[in-house]
């Protein structure tokens, strides 16, 4: 379902660059404006750094590592 969104109060220089890259991209700023937001809000969520960690393969035992003992 389509919503219309309004945005008021812009500073000129951000609506100024934000009319500049729709041009680059041989689109209108409000078609622009939509990509921006789409790109922003629907991408994956971030991982924490506890689920990095987790999602690392155990590849052998600390003492494996151990570079200094030999």
């Amino acid at each position: 379902m389509a919503t219309n969104l309004v945005v008021r109060n812009v500073d000129e220089d951000v609506a100024l660059a934000l009319k500049q890259l729709a041009a680059s991209h041989g689109r209108s700023a409000e078609a622009e404006h939509r990509e921006i937001l789409r790109t922003v809000l629907q991408r994956p969520k971030r991982r924490s750094a506890a689920e990095v960690l987790a999602s690392m393969p155990n590849v052998g035992e600390d003492s494996d590592f151990n570079f200094r003992n030999g």
